[in-house]
């Protein structure tokens, strides 16, 4: 065999990439594992109630590590099935989502501290129940934050997946607008909360149902039609 023939035989070797509709349905699996862990850690990370115990915050952040694994799953399955459209761009989407979930890992750090302070260890008699109380706000008022940081970066990530759905041609436009809204909710959100810590909670309350529609509806469409 030729020099010629050696290259053409490794260039040969190699795993396939997979289709775009396994791309698909693996986005539309990693959004379920990431709804799941985070429904079932919304309830039991609010360090101020004081039914929460040490044991319930350490289970939420377990919810919250299983729906960053979800996110880690659907930014890859996206790239995926959208690289045809514009390899550069979808991996840019990517790395927001990986950004986002980045900080709010890090911001998890602040429940684990905050779950020590209400777990009542030994150590921690130094300090009276009003410095403790005072401590455990401070975490939990760090983790809102950490989160909202989280939320500015992935509203960028949605923001360009709608560009990405809008240019493709092979997913319904009315999917882009959608991702658009909730990328513009997401943005408003965070930059209202962490801009002023009067922000009313009302306001997330009326952009929370777009912000899930848009999000929801394209890993919908994608786990029934995508790749087809």
């Amino acid at each position: 065999m030729n020099t010629k023939e050696n290259t053409n035989s490794k260039k040969s070797v190699g795993i396939p990439d997979i289709s775009l509709r396994k791309a698909a349905i693996f986005a539309g699996i990693g959004f379920l594992i990431s709804f799941a862990g985070a429904i079932f850690a919304s309830g039991n990370v609010n360090i101020g109630d004081a039914a929460i115990t040490a044991n319930h915050v350490m289970a939420g952040i377990f919810g919250f590590l299983v729906a960053i694994l979800g996110d880690i799953v659907r930014a890859w399955a996206f790239y995926v099935f959208f690289k045809p459209v514009n390899k550069s761009l979808a991996l840019f989407s990517a790395w927001f989502m990986l950004i986002h979930d980045a900080i709010f890992g890090a911001a998890l750090i602040n429940l684990v501290l905050g779950s020590a302070l209400i777990s009542g260890a030994d150590y921690l008699t130094v300090l009276d129940p009003n410095q403790m109380r005072a401590l455990a706000l401070l975490f939990s008022n760090a983790y809102t934050y950490g989160f909202q940081f989280g939320l500015f970066f992935f509203s960028f990530h949605l923001g360009i997946l709608g560009y990405l759905v809008y240019k493709s041609g092979y997913v319904p436009k009315i999917l882009s607008i959608l991702l658009m809204i909730a990328s513009a909710g997401y943005l408003v959100n965070s930059v209202g909360v962490i801009l002023s810590p009067n922000f009313p909670e009302i306001v997330w309350l009326v952009l929370m149902g777009p912000c899930l529609i848009g999000e929801l509806a394209l890993v919908l469409w994608l786990a029934v039609k995508g790749g087809k």
